[in-house]
Formats: C-alpha cells, sequence, structure tokens
C-alpha cells in the first residue's frame, strides 16, 4: 500500500524542503501539493468546504517550484499536484513544466489534474465556467502529443498549434500518470476517455460507489481497472484505511495542514506508526 501526505505548502508553514525530508525519512511515498494562482477578493462562487475560504489558498506556492524544491532534496518521494488547476495554464508551457519535473526528478511526478471551481478565478485567465471541462480536456490531450512525439502538434476548438518542437520529454513514457480530481456524474468518463487514474476526498464523495462507475465507464471504452490509479484523500483512521485498501484504492494521502515544523512533524510521526503495518 501507498501511503502519501497533501497539503498546502505557504509561506507561513513548513517549507517543502522541510517536509520533503521529513516524509521520505519517515517511509512515506508521496508529497501532494495543491494550486491556485490567486484568489478573487469579491467573488461569488461557493467553495467545496463550508464557511470562510482559510488564508492558504492564497498563500499557497506555485506548486511545480515547491515540488522541484521537494524533488532535489530527496531521492525516492514521488512528487504530485492534487490537483494542478489546468484552466489557469497555457497548454504548451504547463506541458514544459510538468516534463521539465518529470525529467530531473528522474520520473517522480503524479500528475492531478482538476478544472477548479472558483468561476472568477478562471475568469482572470480568460476561461469561461461553462467551458472549464471542454477547456481540460483539450489541454490534457495536447500535453499528451508534446510529450510523446518529437514533432507534436494540436488542433481542437480551445487549443489549436501547428507542429512544434518541445524537449525535455518525461522521463516517463508518454508522461507522467494524469489522475482527474472531481466527483460528478461525468466524472468517470472523463477519466476513462483521457486519464489515467482518479483523485478523491474521502467523504466528500462515496468512494466504493464512485470505483464502480468508473468500472463501468472503463468497460465502456475497453479499459481494464487495473489501468488506473486510485488515490484518496482521508484521515489517518486505521478503520477507514483498512476499508480503502479493501476496495481496491491505490493510494492513500493524509493531509498536512499549513502550520510550522513544529506542528506538523509531530503529526508525521504518529502516521508513520500507522504506514509501518502496510510496509
Amino acid at each position: 500500500m501507498k501511503f502519501g501526505t497533501s497539503t498546502f505548502p505557504t509561506d507561513y508553514s513548513i517549507p517543502p524542503i522541510e517536509l520533503a525530508r521529513a516524509l521520505e525519512e519517515r517511509g512515506f511515498e508521496s508529497l501532494f501539493v495543491t494550486e491556485h494562482t490567486h484568489i478573487p477578493v469579491s467573488r461569488l462562487s461557493p467553495s467545496y468546504i463550508p464557511g470562510d475560504l482559510p488564508e492558504q489558498y492564497w498563500h499557497v506556492y506555485d506548486p511545480f517550484v515547491a515540488l522541484t524544491a521537494a524533488a532535489a532534496v530527496t531521492t525516492n518521494l514521488k512528487v504530485g499536484t492534487s490537483v494542478c488547476l489546468v484552466t489557469e495554464h497555457n497548454p504548451i508551457g504547463l506541458a514544459k513544466q510538468v516534463a521539465s519535473l518529470d525529467f530531473l526528478s528522474g520520473g517522480r511526478v503524479i500528475f492531478g489534474i482538476g478544472a477548479g471551481w472558483n468561476a472568477e478565478e478562471m475568469a482572470d485567465h480568460g476561461v469561461p465556467f461553462k467551458d472549464r471541462w471542454k477547456i481540460t480536456r483539450e489541454r490534457v490531450l495536447a500535453m499528451r502529443e508534446i510529450w510523446t512525439n518529437d514533432e507534436a502538434e494540436y488542433h481542437g476548438e480551445f487549443v489549436d498549434f501547428e507542429p512544434l518542437w518541445s524537449w525535455p520529454k518525461p522521463a516517463q513514457a508518454g508522461g507522467p500518470p494524469v489522475l482527474l480530481g472531481a466527483n460528478s456524474k461525468w466524472t468517470y468518463d472523463r477519466i476513462a476517455e483521457y486519464c489515467d487514474g482518479w483523485t478523491a476526498i474521502d467523504r466528500m464523495t462515496d468512494v466504493a460507489d464512485g470505483l464502480e462507475q468508473l468500472r463501468i465507464s472503463a468497460e465502456k471504452v475497453g479499459r481494464p481497472m487495473s489501468d488506473f490509479d486510485i488515490t484518496v484523500s482521508t484521515a489517518p483512521e486505521p478503520e477507514r484505511v483498512e476499508q480503502l485498501i479493501e476496495l481496491g484504492v491505490t493510494r492513500i494521502l493524509f493531509g498536512a495542514p499549513s502550520e510550522p515544523a513544529e506542528t506538523v512533524l509531530p503529526l508525521l510521526d504518529e502516521r508513520a506508526k500507522l504506514i509501518e503495518q502496510y510496509s
């Protein structure tokens, strides 16, 4: 079983370098970080969490800068986004960022993606909320072309470019695994069409039902469930961990708060005791 940590790495919390070293020393498989380029001061979009939006949402580092720092001081720790907001990036530039990190880290990237929930935030990037998933799909498919082909081109409704050269190619052939973070009724068809797995937040979605829906979607396109990486963020509760393992989840993530090292490191010590049971 694979165990990782997810966090909002901020300018006031444990630095990514220190966190990455601590995770690898304690036997964690991976570090996942989130993304927001900014949060508009005035917005109507309700967030997916109740109450006021925590300040970590607008203090978070750029994920690729943070993960490059983490990868540079570790050897085996996988580095991932949970999630990269594809709607906030030019696909040619994003393909270069992801490929560069994967190449420099020796193939340790896991590329979790999402379209985002904040309409005002993506509007600042020129993306209409109603088109977010169409745009996400085309950008992912275009990036795969760049990662895979010496001369890449893509022609879609929202992404359109003539043959181009772009190196480095990712260390992982064809690019890092792409995990979709979402839980709507359309999520599973999207995963089956253009992704390599699902990243879900436990108790915000029914994981068992989601896996069944993914199986149905995968069958429609002729893909086995073994094709998919299933990553679930949950609380470090042994009973729930056992349940998720029985469901066939690939990786479990425990969240780390956006707090200084003196708060975070003792939590990692406690969680390391739990994951030792599965090593």
